[in-house]
């Protein structure tokens, strides 16, 4: 069976349909002529806003002093968390838990970036300059960075009212999986990591708030996707009704893949500065903020027991999952736990299926959207597990796979815990991808790279894609009688507005936030088939207003949900009012309305085509001239549809959940290949197969294919949040959190085969996020076969491969001798040298002279000798970009005049905490002295999140210069010497 390249309910027009037609969007962004968040009109008397972030992982807030900060020239106000208490209330979340979450934080940070405190001032620079006059107080605690240490009673509570760092505890049992078990020829456990990772939009976030005092209004601009749940939330946290609070949205956003769905906390936060202050406010939130403190996808342990047949078939799966859901249980989580809970079965036909479902807080960033939403940490296990399965049972791969995927006959399938799969062929899907694919020229490529000696592997997964969430999927999280008390929570309203003006115009509006799929394209060609016009005659209006717009609690940019419901519904909306017209039209040219014929721009008669009208003419006269419609005819042209999918229901007495509203299916196969010297993992060959349904815009179709395929190498491959083990966030910059660029990313084999959706208007599933689901696990599986390892965390990183592959790693070199700094947080090691023409005596003794370190301490400011010996220093330090001043106590030890001392130390600002310990060894030269320091730091705080390689390259970088003034300073009295005096100096280096 071919893929369909249209489809359409409605007289056979498919003109505009399943065409490759070019963004109408593109003119404008080719030409820097955009419109995004940052791009909108100032209004008068703007300020601006700067958040303050906590360098500590975990800490009580003891004091915070905001008056050295008010004093700055441009500060208009310095708001913190005792004023978020007073002017709102906490974050409403899915779990009623007593873990209360404010716009800042209030008695206590409980990851670093979390934001404690904005400035507002007259412009951007002018508020980062008062963010570093602030001074914070802190008494730390401990930091719970694993959610397995989560579970463990003794560790340390995040929220002092909680009993546990478990916030949710619940299991779901579906047919007999213990029978089924019991019964098994064959069972494999297996424990999978999934890590956490980002979705790095190319924009970050941003808001622009104003508040009108006299109607108790906020209005809101920022580039928020949805879902719209959360305006709720907002608005309650605002204290206000919800039509006091007017969002709006600007017609370009660049990217979010979900992230920017964690906008919201900063919305309130800016409502409020509005508010203080009286002037309307503006935040643009920068790379190293982005990363740090936006959110993130859950990092999730699972231990999965599946239990096979002898004949391979798949009888049972036993999933135990571990949800680290971050600092706080912020809406909509723990939605990414529950998202995919009716499809937990995947492509295969199991009847008996167990769940346990726990969801710890963890010293991170609150999680929330990202790309794929839960499924990524699914199939990872489930995927991985049929291919351990394959090998235990010795059984092919793809045979395995073929006995146990849904058959064509049982669609629309329902799965054990409750989803109802619409359509789909899999078994011929997977042979029509397997047959265009090349699938047996790859097995000859691996036998041929084998036989060489290469470490050659080839994967597959099979998946399917869930899109249009149920709005009551998160419900399954409570009890049923919980449920029935809180009231039935369903469907996935969609709503969008068709209208002709006066003009005869027609305009489309929808409840869908775009964010750079084509959004104005597809609606166009939708529309555009219904009445028989040129795409490009219509306008479709791509911001949003809640004030203005149709919307619901469903409405926004998520789950897929555009060409499944969205653009069904302004077809629906579309087919609505050219009923009307068609009346009006029959009317003028005297034939009965199913005689009536749209196209080319005018309504004809089918019978005779030349007995026409033009389309605007006809539009117009509903404008023009309404009392020549017909009685039960309503003046003007508009429809509004809001429609759901009757199939989305709430979670039944069992928990059994449809938790999505259509499924496609993909299968994707790939070679790849590993350099046994460099362990990189390379991507030879990469083949995927999707079943969408019916494609609306081919060509944006696989431009989304493609996207999410390069997210999912990211994921696989290089992408990773990292933490230490005391919170402290290690990967704040691209130089460490490692994006895919197109050296990376090859281009896939994108196949189609396409089983219209029976339950979506124009038969589309949705598509865009099902390789972020697919991707990852397939490019685990070839892993594992080429290096025959059982591979069972991401990603997959040269440093991770290496491991595998040597498994006698070679012990690290020697470090620093002598007592370690403290444990904990990103400990850097290393030496610099130098020398001196100087006596080892005199470089002893410039070493306790107050005036030479003020001289050669990089960045210093001041240098006091303390009563009791040690040394108070207040330094500037940047890295990268990253700057702030640090008060620093040394101390010097173990003295051995004039060959060694030891020198110790702590450093304290805005940017975190450092420890130094080190070993300043002096040796006579025949010319002078040879002066080496060997050092140990462990940096923790803000100053980690530019990464590890920076702040490595930045503590030699400065160790090193503090050596080098050193010795200019003894030579030539300044450290800064004139040009001749660092040639000769370089000069006597080489000798």
């Amino acid at each position: 069976m071919p893929p369909e390249d249209s489809h359409s309910r409605d007289e056979g027009s498919t003109r505009w349909i399943g065409r490759s037609l070019e963004r109408f969007e593109d003119a404008a962004l080719l030409r820097g002529a955009g419109q995004f968040v940052d791009d909108l009109p100032v209004p008068p008397g703007q300020v601006h806003v700067a958040f303050l972030r906590s360098p500590l992982a975990h800490a009580d807030i003891d004091a915070i002093n905001t008056f050295p900060a008010l004093e700055l020239d441009g500060v208009i106000a310095v708001i913190t968390g005792e004023d978020i208490v007073r002017l709102s209330r906490p974050f409403i979340t899915g779990v009623r838990i007593d873990a209360p979450q404010y716009a800042l934080a209030t008695d206590r940070v409980r990851y670093v970036g979390e934001p404690l405190a904005m400035v507002v001032a007259i412009d951007r620079y002018r508020a980062e300059d008062a963010l570093d006059a602030i001074t914070v107080a802190y008494t730390p605690r401990a930091a719970v960075s694993r959610p397995t240490a989560a579970l463990e009673k003794d560790c340390e509570r995040l929220h002092s009212s909680l009993s546990s760092n478990v916030v949710h505890d619940r299991s779901f049992s579906y047919g007999q999986p213990e029978m089924a078990v019991s019964q098994a020829a064959h069972t494999i456990t297996h424990r999978f990591s999934y890590p956490r990772n980002h979705c790095t939009p190319i924009e970050c976030c941003g808001v622009m708030a104003r508040y009108n005092e006299a109607e108790d209004i906020y209005e809101v601009v920022a580039n928020f996707q949805g879902p719209y749940t959360l305006h709720t939330v907002m608005a309650r946290s605002l204290n206000v009704p919800t039509n006091r609070l007017r969002l709006k949205t600007p017609p370009d956003s660049g990217g979010s893949f979900g992230v920017k769905q964690a906008v919201f906390p900063y919305v309130v936060a800016l409502a409020l500065a509005a508010k203080v202050t009286g002037r309307p406010v503006k935040w643009i939130e920068d790379r190293i903020e982005h990363l740090s403190g936006t959110t993130s996808a859950t990092n999730r342990e699972t231990t999965l027991t599946a239990a096979f047949a002898s004949d391979g078939r798949l009888t049972c799966l036993d999933y135990d999952q571990i949800e680290d859901c971050g600092a706080y249980l912020r809406a909509p989580e723990p939605a990414t736990l529950y998202r995919m809970h009716g499809n937990m079965t995947g492509a295969y036909r199991v009847e008996n299926l167990r769940i346990r479902n726990r969801v710890v807080v963890t010293n991170k960033t609150p999680t929330g959207l990202m790309r794929g939403f839960g499924g990524p940490q699914v199939y990872f296990p489930l995927e991985r597990i049929m291919d351990m399965a394959s090998a235990a049972l010795g059984i092919d791969p793809l045979k395995i796979r073929r006995i146990n995927l849904v058959r064509p006959e049982e669609m629309p399938y329902r799965t054990a815990s409750g989803a109802l799969l619409d359509s789909g062929d899999y078994p011929a899907s997977l042979h029509y991808a397997l047959e265009h694919g090349g699938w047996q020229a790859l097995l000859e490529r691996r036998t041929a790279a084998r036989t060489s000696g290469r470490l050659y592997g080839i994967g597959c997964a099979a998946v399917v894609e869930p899109s249009v969430s149920n709005m009551g999927y998160i419900t399954t999280l409570l009890t049923p009688s919980e449920r029935e008390a809180s009231g039935p929570k369903n469907g996935a309203l969609a709503s969008a507005t068709v209208s002709f003006d006066p003009g005869g115009s027609i305009a489309v509006t929808s409840d869908s936030i775009p964010q750079g799929q084509g959004h104005r394209t597809v609606l166009a060609q939708v529309v555009a088939d219904v009445f028989g016009v040129e795409p490009a005659t219509i306008s479709v209006v791509s911001e949003h207003d809640t004030l203005r717009d149709p919307w619901s609690i469903a409405a926004g940019n998520y789950s897929s949900r555009f060409a499944a419901v969205v653009a069904g519904t302004a077809y629906q909306a579309a087919c609505r009012l050219r009923e009307r017209l068609a009346r009006i039209a029959a009317n003028e040219l005297n034939v009965l309305p199913d005689d009536i014929h749209f196209g080319d721009n005018r309504i004809s008669s089918l019978v005779n085509p030349d007995n026409h009208t033009s389309l605007a003419r006809c539009a117009a006269a509903a404008h023009w001239s309404p009392l020549s419609l017909e009685q039960d005819q309503p003046p003007g042209l508009r429809e509004t549809v809001f429609w759901t999918m009757p199939q989305l229901t709430e979670p039944d007495t069992a928990d059994r959940i449809n938790s999505s509203g259509s499924y496609g299916f993909i299968f994707d196969f790939c070679g790849v290949e590993i350099d046994p010297v460099t362990s990189q993992v390379k991507i030879d060959k990469y083949v995927t197969l999707h079943d969408a349904g019916i494609l609306l815009n081919p060509m944006l179709a696989d431009g989304q294919i493609r996207g999410g395929f390069a997210h999912a190498v990211g994921a696989a491959l290089y992408e990773e949040l990292a933490y230490s083990d005391d919170g402290n966030f290690l990967s704040g910059t691209l130089a460490d959190y490692l994006l895919p660029t197109v050296f990376e990313v090859p281009e896939p084999m994108i196949l189609h085969f396409g089983s219209p959706s029976s339950f979506t208007p124009l038969g589309a599933k949705g598509l865009g996020e099902g390789n972020s689901m697919s991707t990852p696990v397939c490019l685990a599986n070839a892993v594992a076969d080429a290096l025959d390892y059982c591979v069972d965390t991401l990603p997959m990183t040269a440093s991770r491969v290496d491991g595998w592959i040597r498994s006698d790693e070679p012990a690290p070199p020697a470090s620093l001798q002598g007592q370690a700094v403290a444990s904990g947080g990103s400990v850097l090691e290393g030496s610099g040298t130098s020398q001196v023409a100087v006596t080892p005596l005199r470089v002893w003794q410039a070493l306790f002279d107050e005036a030479t370190l003020a001289n050669v301490l990089p960045g210093c400011h001041l240098v006091q000798r303390q009563p009791d010996g040690g040394y108070y220093a207040d330094l500037s330090v940047g890295v990268g970009p990253v700057r702030g001043r640090f008060q620093t106590r040394l101390e010097f030890s173990d003295l051995d005049e004039p060959r060694s001392l030891r020198v110790s130390g702590t450093a304290q600002g805005p940017l975190g905490v450092a420890a130094l310990g080190g070993v300043i060894s002096i040796d006579p030269l025949a010319t002078g002295a040879h002066i080496q320091l060997d050092y140990q730091v462990r940096v923790t705080g803000k100053i980690v999140v530019v990464g590890s390689r920076l702040v490595d390259t930045a503590v030699h970088t400065l160790v090193q210069r503090f050596l080098s003034d050193l010795a200019l300073y003894l030579e030539h009295g300044s450290p800064r010497p004139g040009v001749f005096a660092r040639i000769a100096r370089w000069a006597r280096s080489l000798h």
